[in-house]
């Protein structure tokens, strides 16, 4: 900046003393002069503005996470450095190759965040969001400019989840060049490779962007390769100042050797050995899309957004518990036949939306409605009988699988949200989305009575919200809200996974809803501040039950089984400790409470079933905690994180004990120190990471289905270089 300011002393010089020599010429036509210099970007979380495009976001908690500022491991999208400073989000480990974001907020599962409506520039990626509400699609983070967080009081104007909703927002093409290119290539521990490739411009009207991305990994543990790729190409054509329509497509594939889950004692011996070798996972998918913007007047605007999800979500593999090893069979000779299970994804959508700014007299007001059709069809093909091999092989030797079925799902979504702005302190938000459709499963299940495998869940949900901010300075800010909320029942809720169970016909889908105070904003021009209190009720959770039919035969019961509710406070704290034109030296603490309990319900343990009331709700611990140190001179910036997450439990029985298989038992607390350094030099970005500092060997969750029952271990130590470059 010093530079900077010099550079230009030096032109007004310059031209004073050239006017003075000119004193004839009165007025000269300079040619435009353009000073760049490279300034250290802020690592600061932002909010949404209260309103964007055709999106109302006054009076509800959201975060904005510049990407391309951070001092982070974004080649393999490290959870808890990407989202350090967003209080209450749950990361969970899956694997640490950077295939996948596994998060959660306020006490929700975090399996491929499906408790929230994920989406890629505004598009929306959950893979079924009424059949497998899982995201597989995975663009690189290197590819990413920032990721927006509206917590659940958001979810009607996107959705009905319980979590909210989480954009990831695509780098953009630069609007000054023709033509211009970005590398950014990573090296790293356990054999990490990764090249990040993009070109983007504006020719007149039209502006495009495109990348590939290739990344492959050894892994942390034993069997735990990894191999991806990602390409996307963005074009936007402005005909005038009103009208954008925008045509993306992109495509994410990934194979994952699965080094398959361990035991408490394996783990504890060494826990980067595999279990497994011969289980392979591979999601593919496409995400095409077509979009229009228009300013159809000074105070209405229309979008429109169509899209689709299309692609496969395809694994091999040998099912058993952890202690039970993949051997050679006996009998065979051989080893024993993988399990092969196909899902097909078709889930269309399409949202109009509109915008309209009006006024009552004094009183400001803005008005948002639109409809949201979605076409769905999963279609499900499991248990076919694989081969006895050990590559990634899809083929199965015998031609029907155990179940081959379609889960065809149609729902419309009407919804509407005004604010009012009464003056210029206060807003009031009202909302309301009617959700309205139907799910029909058909197909064969092996070893079920054909009659006995239709199902149709219905949806027909009236959904109401409101939230109020009031702006108490020009600094300070107060906000509070209320949002209803459901999950569909989905397809892995109503399949019986034996012919001892059976599947309630009447199942009911969960349903419930979120509500937050808080305050937000700046105190003594040095500390930023986000606090947040909420409660989050969860009803008709699904669960297990041991019942005895009329013939006085035992069996399990897929049903709703109980409550559940979650309570805390979410806190973000920010220091800025020193700050000059060169130097910068600030903290923080994002630090959440859940008390997340069951308020009533009954499961299965053993032949009989028990209550669960009172219990702590599984997979959630009472703390998480992060907390860091940046540091910036000039161009150079370095951050230290320690991140720390309590003790949770596997089963909603909150067993302590470890079970021999891993299966359930205590999730022991943990603590991991990141350090992260970034140094800029005109048109290259160097960054160093060590993660996990201290070789901290733990796990965050016990999973009850894929990738398998038991301990999946997280990554220990290791080291990535990146170079990235613009030209």
């Amino acid at each position: 900046m010093k530079h900077i300011l010099i550079f230009i002393l030096l032109i007004f010089s310059f031209l004073a003393v050239f006017a003075q020599k000119n004193d004839s010429l009165k007025t000269k036509f300079l040619k435009e002069v353009t000073v760049k210099d490279y300034r250290l970007p802020a690592q600061k979380i932002t909010q949404l503005p209260d309103v964007q495009h055709t999106f109302i976001f006054g009076g509800k908690k959201s975060e904005v996470i510049n990407i391309q500022s951070l001092n982070a491991n974004i080649a393999e999208k490290t959870g808890r450095q990407i989202f350090a400073k967003i209080a209450g989000v749950f990361v969970y480990d899956m694997d640490g190759s950077g295939n996948q974001v596994n998060i959660s907020t306020r006490g929700l599962d975090p399996h491929r965040s499906w408790e929230m409506n994920i989406r890629h520039n505004g598009t929306i990626t959950n893979s079924d969001m009424y059949g497998y509400p899982a995201s597989h699609y995975s663009p690189p983070m290197e590819s990413i400019q920032k990721v927006e967080l509206v917590r659940g009081t958001g979810s009607l104007q996107y959705g009905a989840q319980f979590g909210g909703m989480v954009n990831y927002q695509s780098k953009q093409a630069d609007s000054t060049k023709k033509i211009g290119f970005e590398g950014i290539n990573t090296v790293g521990s356990f054999g990490l490779r990764s090249s990040y490739n993009a070109i983007g411009g504006k020719v007149g009207k039209l502006s495009y962007y495109a990348y590939f991305h290739k990344r492959v990994s050894d892994g942390y543990r034993d069997n735990g390769r990894s191999d991806s790729e990602s390409q996307f190409v963005s074009l936007t054509y402005k005909p005038n100042s009103k009208l954008t329509l925008k045509a993306e497509l992109g495509h994410s594939i990934y194979l994952y050797q699965l080094a398959g889950q361990l035991t408490d004692k394996i783990f504890e011996e060494n826990p980067r050995q595999s279990s497994r070798f011969r289980n392979w996972y591979s999601p593919d998918i496409y995400l095409p899309s077509f979009s229009l913007l228009w300013q159809v007047s000074k105070n209405t605007k229309i979008s429109l957004t169509t899209s689709a999800v299309l692609g496969f979500r395809n694994s091999v593999i040998w099912d058993r518990f952890a202690n039970v090893k993949d051997t050679i069979n006996q009998l065979t000779k051989d080893y024993n036949a993988r399990q092969v299970d196909i899902d097909n994804f078709n889930s269309y959508t399409s949202e109009l939306r509109i915008l309209q700014h009006y006024k009552i007299k004094n009183v400001s007001a803005y008005f948002s409605s639109g409809l949201q059709y979605m076409n769905n069809d999963l279609h499900r093909r499991q248990q076919g009988k694989g081969t006895t091999g050990s590559d990634f092989d899809l083929s199965v030797t015998e031609p029907n699988f155990g179940r081959d079925l379609h889960y065809k799902t149609q729902n419309i979504a009407f919804f509407v949200e005004n604010v009012f702005k009464i003056g210029k302190k206060l807003s009031l938000t009202q909302g309301f989305r009617l959700e309205n459709g139907a799910t029909n499963m058909t197909g064969y299940i092996s070893y079920l009575d054909s009659k006995d495998v239709p199902n149709q869940i219905k949806h027909h949900f009236p959904l109401f919200g409101f939230s109020a901010q009031y702006q108490i300075d020009s600094k300070n800010q107060f906000y509070a809200g209320f949002s209803q909320a459901y999950r569909p029942v989905i397809f892995k809720d109503i399949i019986p996974a034996s012919i001892l169970e059976k599947a309630d016909k009447n199942l009911k889908n969960a349903y419930g809803y979120n509500a937050e105070i808080g305050f937000r904003g700046e105190i003594f021009g040095k500390i930023k501040y986000d606090i947040t209190a909420f409660q989050l009720i969860y009803q008709n959770r699904l669960g297990s039950l041991a019942l005895i039919d009329e013939n006085g035969n035992s069996y399990i019961y897929r049903t709703n089984i109980g409550n559940s509710q979650t309570i805390g406070i979410e806190s973000l704290v920010e220091w800025q400790v020193a700050q000059t034109e060169d130097l910068s030296l600030s903290a923080f603490s994002s630090t959440a409470y859940f008390q997340a309990k069951y308020t009533s319900g009954n499961l299965i343990k053993g032949k009989e079933n028990q209550p669960i009331k009172g219990n702590w709700l599984e997979g959630v611990p009472q703390w998480t905690s992060r907390n860091g140190v940046n540091f910036s001179c000039k161009n150079l910036s370095i951050s230290l994180l320690y991140s720390y997450v309590g003790k949770s439990y596997a089963d909603a029985f909150n067993t302590e004990t470890p079970s021999a298989n891993g299966a359930v038992g205590l999730v022991p607390s943990y603590g991991i120190l990141d350090w992260n350094m970034s140094y800029y030099l005109k048109k290259f970005t160097f960054r160093l990471g060590l993660n996990n500092l201290l070789d901290k060997q733990y796990f965050t969750k016990r999973p009850t289905f894929y990738p398998g029952a038991g301990i999946w271990s997280s990554d220990g130590r290791g080291i990535t270089f990146s170079l990235g470059f613009k030209i």
